[in-house]
C-alpha cells in the first residue's frame, strides 16, 4: 500500500517537466527467439521534447494471464518479486540509449519467458494526447539448430601455393516453424579475421573484402552437399589463404514480412597452412671477357614444384652488387609465354627446363658490372587467370671487362719561340710510339698554361682549350678572347699532330705550357668515352725583359761653309733589344742664344716617318719650299740636306729618331726614341747690323682721333745700297697695361710691297706704308677704346749678296710703345643732356594738365555729394 500511495505523489512531482502529445511505441510484430539466446526489445517516446530522462516501465504478461512489474528505469521496488533474483543477477535490466529511448535485455530466454510485454511511460497530462504505452508479444522456441564440421577435431591442410582445396560444415534446423538458415565462412589469422564467402538467408551469395575478383572468376566457390553440408571450394590456394576457418550459421524467420534472426552458431572447421614454394636462381659469381668479346651468362633455376608453373625470367645490370638500389636497368625478359624482351646486342635463350643463358655480344668498359637473374613462378588460376606463387633473385655476378688500353707517348715542342713581345709562338703536340691503338680509337688534346714562379708557392694551372671525342674545341676563360680575336689558334695537322700558336706574345704570355692528350674509346651507341690521359713535358716560353737602347750620332761632312751654301748632316742610328725595328726622323732647329723672341725655342723642320714617307713640319720660308730634303740611305742611316742656306738659318740641328716595332702585321709600336748631339750653323760675317725702333707723336689720343706710328729702321756697319736692302716689317699690338696678353698681329708688309691687314672686332681701321727706304708708317683711322696698349714692329732684313741672291737676316723687334686713347667728356654728355632737358619739359607739362583735369572734375563732384548729406542730416534735426 505504501507503494502505492507514493506513486501518485511522484506522478504530481515530476508533472512540470513533462511534456504532452507522446506516444510510446515497441517492435511492431512478434518477436521470435530460441530458448538459450538473448531478448532485446526496444522502446522510444517519439515527440517528446522535455529536457530530462523520460521514465519507463515494463510489465510482462504470459498468455492468459494479467501483467506482472517487471523493470522500471525510476522506481526501484516497481519489479515483481518474481523477477527480483533475475535482475540482482542481470539476466534482467535496462539499458538506457537516450533520453527518450531504453532496451530491455532478457539474457538466457526461456520457455517461461514467452508472452506479451508492455512499456509504458508514467503520464500527468490534464488531457490525455497520444497513446502512453505499447505491446508487443515474444514467442520462445526449442533450439533446434545443429552445426558441426566434417571432423573433428577440425584437421590441419599443408598445402603449397597454388594447390587447390575444400572445406565443409553441417548445418541443419528441426525448427516446427518456417525458418532460413545463413551460412558465413571466415578465416582467422592471428587477431584479424576476413570473410571469405556467405550465403544469405535470401539465398543470395556475397563475396568478403578481397575475393570478389576470386568469387568471380569461379576461383573461390560455395555449394551444397546432400540436405545439410555446405562446402567452401578454393581451386588455387594463395599465401594470403593461410588462416584457421570458421562456419558461422544463423537462423531467420520471418515474421509480418520481416526477416529476423533468431539464432547464431559458429564451429572451428580446419587450419590451413600455405607452404612456401621452394625457388632458387644460381649464376656464376665472377665472370672475366675480353673488351669485344660475348658475355655468356648461365641462370640455374632450382624449385620443389612439378606441376604445371611457368617461369618468367629477367636479366639486370647494376653498377652496385645490390640490385634493390637505383641505377640498375633490365637487359633482358622471358616472359611466361616464352617470348623473349630484349635489345640487339643481348640475347636471352632458355637451355633447358631449368637453365635461361644470356648472352651480350661485342662487350665495352661500359658492360663491366654486376648481373642479376631475377626468377618469377607463376601457376595458372581460373579462367585462364595466372598469379604469381614464388619470386627469387639470384647472387650478383661479378663480370670484369679485360680492355688493352692504348700505349702512347706524348712530347711536346716549341717550333717558334719568341724573342720579344709581339714575336709568334708556335707549339706541337705529337702522339709517338702508339701501341693497341685501334680503328674504334681517337686522340684529342687540352692545352694548359703555368706561370713562372720563382718561389715555392704552388701555381694551377689555366686551361686553354680542350677538345671533346667529338673534336669539339671548347676555350678556356684565359684564351676565349682572344681566340676569338684571332690572336690564338689551336689546329689539328693529323690524327697525331695538335698545334697551338700565340700570333703576337706577351710579357703575360710567358711561362709554362704543356699539352694532355687523351685517348677516346668508340661505344656500341657510336658514343665516345675517355680511356687514358697522357700528360707531355712543360716547354718553358721566356725571354728576358731589357730596356731598349736607341743611340743617335750625328755627323757634318762638310764643316765649313758660307751663306747660299748646301748643308748637309748624316744620322747613324744603332739600337739594341728592339725587335725588327723601323726607324722615323725629325729634323729640329734650335736658334742661337741671343734670340730676342724665343731664346732657345726649337723648330720642327721636316720628318719622315717609318714607312718612308716625308713632311715638312714648321718649314714656312716660301720662296725655298724644295730647300730641305730628309732622305733615308740606308735601314739605320739618314741625310739631311738645306739649300741656299740664309743666316737667318743658324742654329743647333739634330735628328730625334724613333724606333718602331711591328704589331699586328700593319700596326706599329713604338719602342724607344733617341735625339742625336747637335751640329751647329754659325756663319761668321761682317756685313751690316740692323735696329728697329718705334716713335709716335701722338701717344695720348682722343677717341677718334688719327694714331701715327713709325717703325724706323737703322744700319750699322758696312754702307749698303738701298736696292740690296729689302724689309719684312709686321706689327703687332698687346691690348693691355703690361706685356703679360699675347700679341695681336695688326698688319704687315713684305718686302715685296705686299699689305696684308688682319681683321677686328671695332670700328677703326689700320693702314700701312713705306714712307722711305727706312721708315714705315702704321696709322690707326678712328680710333676706339680698345686700341690703346703697347705697339711694336717686327723687321726681318733682306740682303742681296755678291752672288746675287738674297739671304734673310735674322728678325728683329723694336721696343714697344703704349699709346693711350681718351675719351671727349663734352661731345660724350652733350646729346644726354640735351635729351634729358626736352624729356624732362615734356613730362612736367604732362603732370600739369593731368592735375588740373582731375581737380576740375573729381573735386566738384565730391562737394556736392557733401551738401546733400548735410541738407539730409539737417531734415533729421527737424524731425
Amino acid at each position: 500500500m505504501g507503494r502505492l500511495a507514493s506513486r501518485p505523489l511522484l506522478l504530481a512531482l515530476l508533472s512540470l517537466a513533462l511534456c504532452r502529445g507522446r506516444v510510446v511505441r515497441v517492435p511492431t510484430g512478434t518477436l521470435v527467439r530460441v530458448v538459450g539466446t538473448e531478448l532485446v526489445i526496444p522502446c522510444n517516446v517519439s515527440d517528446y521534447d522535455g529536457p530530462s530522462e523520460q521514465n519507463f516501465d515494463w510489465s510482462f504478461s504470459s498468455l492468459g494471464s494479467s501483467f506482472v512489474e517487471l523493470a522500471s528505469t525510476w522506481e526501484v521496488g516497481f519489479p515483481a518479486q518474481l523477477y527480483q533474483e533475475r535482475l540482482q543477477r542481470g539476466e534482467i535490466l535496462l539499458r538506457r540509449t537516450a533520453n527518450d529511448a531504453v532496451e530491455l535485455h532478457i539474457k538466457n530466454i526461456q520457455p517461461s519467458d514467452q508472452g506479451h510485454y508492455k512499456c509504458s511511460t508514467p503520464s500527468t497530462d490534464a488531457t490525455v494526447q497520444g497513446n502512453y504505452e505499447d505491446t508487443v508479444q515474444v514467442k520462445v522456441l526449442a533450439d533446434s539448430l545443429h552445426v558441426g564440421p566434417s571432423a573433428r577435431p577440425p584437421p590441419s591442410l599443408s598445402l603449397r601455393e597454388g594447390e587447390p582445396f575444400e572445406l565443409r560444415c553441417t548445418a541443419a534446423s528441426a525448427s516446427p516453424l518456417h525458418t532460413h538458415l545463413a551460412l558465413l565462412w571466415e578465416v582467422h589469422r592471428g587477431p584479424a579475421r576476413r570473410s571469405v564467402l556467405a550465403l544469405t538467408h535470401e539465398g543470395r551469395f556475397h563475396p568478403g573484402l578481397g575475393y570478389e575478383q576470386r568469387y568471380h572468376s569461379g576461383d573461390v566457390r560455395l555449394d551444397t552437399v546432400g540436405s545439410d553440408a555446405y562446402r567452401l571450394s578454393v581451386s588455387r590456394a594463395l599465401s594470403a589463404d593461410q588462416g584457421s576457418y570458421r562456419c558461422i550459421v544463423s537462423e531467420w524467420i520471418a515474421e509480418q514480412g520481416n526477416w529476423q534472426e533468431i539464432q547464431e552458431k559458429a564451429v572451428e572447421v580446419a587450419t590451413v597452412v600455405i607452404q612456401p614454394t621452394v625457388l632458387r636462381a644460381a649464376v656464376p659469381k665472377n665472370v672475366s671477357v675480353a673488351e669485344g668479346k660475348e658475355l655468356d651468362l648461365t641462370c640455374n633455376i632450382t624449385t620443389d614444384r612439378a606441376d604445371d608453373v611457368r617461369p618468367e625470367v629477367t636479366w639486370s645490370f647494376s653498377r652496385m652488387p645490390d640490385s634493390t638500389l637505383p641505377g640498375s636497368r633490365v637487359l633482358a625478359r622471358l616472359d611466361r609465354d616464352s617470348l623473349v624482351h630484349s635489345s640487339p646486342h643481348v640475347a636471352l635463350s632458355h637451355v633447358d627446363a631449368r637453365s635461361y643463358r644470356l648472352l651480350v655480344r661485342d662487350v665495352s668498359k661500359e658492360n663491366s658490372g654486376y648481373y642479376f637473374c631475377h626468377v618469377s613462378l607463376w601457376a595458372p588460376g581460373h579462367n585462364r587467370s595466372w598469379h604469381k606463387v614464388a619470386e627469387a633473385v639470384s647472387s650478383p655476378a661479378g663480370v670484369g671487362v679485360t680492355w688493352l688500353e692504348p700505349d702512347y707517348q706524348v712530347y711536346l715542342n716549341a717550333s717558334k719561340v719568341p724573342g720579344f713581345a709581339d714575336d709568334p709562338t708556335e707549339l706541337a703536340c705529337r702522339v709517338v710510339d702508339t701501341k693497341n691503338g685501334e680503328a674504334n680509337v681517337r686522340f684529342t688534346v687540352s692545352w694548359y698554361y703555368r706561370m713562372n714562379r720563382r718561389s715555392d708557392n704552388v701555381v694551377t694551372s689555366e686551361l686553354l682549350a680542350v677538345m671533346d671525342g667529338d673534336w669539339t674545341l671548347k676555350y678556356g676563360e684565359r684564351s676565349k678572347q682572344r681566340a676569338q680575336d684571332g690572336d690564338f689558334i689551336f689546329t689539328k695537322e693529323h690524327t697525331d699532330t695538335f698545334n697551338f700558336r700565340i700570333q703576337r706574345t706577351t710579357e703575360e704570355d710567358r711561362g709554362n705550357y704543356y699539352c694532355v692528350v687523351s685517348a677516346w674509346t668508340k661505344q656500341r651507341n657510336n658514343s665516345w668515352v675517355k680511356s687514358k690521359d697522357v700528360f707531355s713535358k712543360p716547354v718553358n716560353i721566356f725571354w728576358a725583359l731589357e730596356d731598349s737602347v736607341l743611340v743617335v750620332k750625328a755627323r757634318q761632312p762638310k764643316p765649313f761653309f758660307a751663306a747660299g751654301n748646301t748643308f748637309e748632316m748624316t744620322c747613324k742610328v744603332s739600337s739594341k733589344n728592339i725587335k725588327s725595328p723601323r726607324y722615323s726622323v725629325l729634323i729640329t732647329a734650335e736658334k742661337p742664344v741671343g734670340d730676342l723672341s724665343s731664346p732657345n725655342e726649337t723648330k720642327y723642320i721636316i720628318s719622315l716617318d717609318q714607312d718612308s714617307v716625308v713632311k715638312l713640319e714648321n718649314w714656312t720660308d716660301a720662296s725655298r719650299v724644295d730647300g730641305v730634303v730628309l732622305e733615308k740611305v740606308q735601314e739605320d742611316e739618314f741625310r739631311y740636306r738645306m739649300y741656299q742656306t740664309q743666316v737667318s738659318d743658324a742654329g743647333l740641328y739634330r735628328c730625334m729618331v724613333t724606333a718602331w716595332s711591328p704589331v699586328r702585321g700593319s700596326l706599329w709600336r713604338e719602342a724607344a726614341t733617341g735625339l742625336s748631339n747637335p751640329i751647329e750653323i754659325d756663319f761668321q760675317t761682317s756685313g751690316p747690323i740692323f735696329n728697329a725702333s718705334v716713335h709716335s707723336d701722338t701717344p695720348s689720343v682722343i677717341r677718334g682721333d688719327l694714331i701715327k706710328l713709325f717703325c724706323i729702321i737703322t744700319v750699322e756697319g758696312a754702307a749698303l745700297d738701298p736696292d740690296d736692302m729689302a724689309f719684312d716689317v709686321s706689327w703687332f699690338a698687346v691690348h693691355s697695361f703690361g706685356l703679360d696678353k699675347a700679341p695681336v698681329l695688326l698688319s704687315s708688309l713684305d718686302r715685296k710691297g705686299i699689305v696684308t691687314t688682319s681683321r677686328r672686332d671695332w670700328k677703326s681701321d689700320l693702314s700701312l706704308e713705306r714712307v722711305s727706304v727706312l721708315e714705315f708708317l702704321l696709322q690707326v683711322h678712328g680710333s676706339e677704346d680698345q686700341d690703346f696698349g703697347n705697339y711694336y714692329c717686327s723687321v726681318t732684313p733682306w740682303v742681296k749678296s755678291p752672288t746675287g741672291s738674297w739671304q734673310k737676316e735674322a728678325e728683329i723687334h723694336s721696343k714697344p710703345v703704349f699709346i693711350t686713347v681718351k675719351m671727349d667728356v663734352l661731345n660724350a654728355f652733350k646729346y644726354p643732356l640735351l635729351i634729358g632737358v626736352g624729356l624732362s619739359t615734356v613730362i612736367g607739362l604732362l603732370s600739369c594738365l593731368i592735375g588740373y583735369c582731375s581737380s576740375h572734375w573729381c573735386c566738384k563732384k565730391e562737394v556736392q555729394e557733401t551738401r546733400r548729406e548735410r541738407r539730409r542730416l539737417m531734415s533729421m534735426e527737424m524731425d
